[in-house]
């Protein structure tokens, strides 16, 4: 029987997410007749795996050490397989910045962007409103401030204690949109209605918190370009496994336009998550997708 350590929880601002991840991820395992161990992981995880000698890590973890090419380090030194994307493309994918950078010449569309510090935010040093200011390497909305009124503008420093560099972005009216991509595959477009103000952590994560329409309500034009270029992006970063590109879609004016915002290599897999429900339109289940990541597992 195949020993599979599922890694979760962890130390970074995504920790709680990561939990309910990784408690599905390793239930489905066992219902899928898996040897299965659970870590919590803290700053022992390699004297745990090393106890452990599991044959694969599911790497479920979200955020720092986990989703930045830490944990895939650390494998690939313990030879130990594991699944999603290897060091270069979490760290890459990881820093919105960086990604922006190596795909945006490749015709991928991005909204415009400056770089502001923690100081300059906190000074009003930054573009006009309305705009979004993000971490430059969080996720799961962490630190994400959609300012729509001038009033908006003065945040704390308690507000902005995620990061000390940030992107601030003009805010793009319209509808958010998620492409799904597993294995070398592009599964579809789906498009999400928050029922609660933007599409934050409470929208992603609350039963309710949003509505999931597949496939998104946009021409089939620009449905098929989305898909490709999701695909394009997670080939040109080195992605495997399983990964979620985030869009903004300005359906205001007379043809739609679309922007990409990021691409997540560590997509959540709660039971509100984006993937799986993408996947379960596609005819594939939830158990389908643990078992092929587990499959497909392997070190740098």
């Amino acid at each position: 029987m195949i020993h599979v350590a599922v890694v979760k929880g962890g130390l970074s601002s995504e920790r709680e997410v990561s939990l309910v991840s990784g408690t599905g991820i390793a239930n489905a395992l066992r219902e899928l007749n898996y040897n299965v161990s659970e870590i919590d992981m803290g700053r022992d995880v390699a004297v745990q795996l090393a106890n452990l000698k599991p044959d694969v890590v599911f790497n479920a973890l979200h955020g720092t050490y986990g989703e930045d090419g830490c944990l895939p380090g650390l494998l690939n030194i313990m030879n130990i397989p594991y699944t999603h994307s290897g060091v270069q493309a979490s760290a890459i994918a990881m820093d919105k910045l960086l990604t922006k950078r190596i795909c945006e010449p490749l015709g991928i569309p991005f909204p415009a962007h400056e770089i502001r510090t923690k100081e300059d935010i906190l000074n009003n040093n930054f573009m006009d409103v309305p705009c979004v200011i993000k971490p430059t390497n969080e996720g799961s909305s962490n630190g994400v401030f959609v300012l729509l009124e001038k009033s908006q503008r003065q945040l704390t420093k308690q507000q902005l204690d995620l990061s000390d560099t940030y992107m601030v972005e003009p805010y793009i009216p319209g509808i958010e949109l998620t492409s799904a991509i597993l294995g070398d595959e592009a599964l579809g477009v789906m498009e999400i209605q928050p029922n609660l103000g933007f599409y934050n952590f409470e929208s992603k994560y609350a039963p309710g918190g949003s509505d999931h329409i597949f496939p998104a309500r946009i021409v089939p034009e620009d449905l098929e370009s989305i898909k490709e270029l999701t695909l394009l992006m997670h080939r040109t970063l080195g992605c495997r496994g399983v990964s979620r590109a985030d869009i903004r879609y300005d359906n205001t004016g007379s043809k739609g336009k679309f922007y990409f915002l990021e691409l997540n290599t560590h997509p959540g897999m709660t039971p509100t998550s984006l993937v799986p429900d993408i996947a379960k339109h596609c005819k594939m289940s939830y158990h389908a997708i643990v078992d092929r990541l587990v499959k497909e597992a392997r070190c740098d």
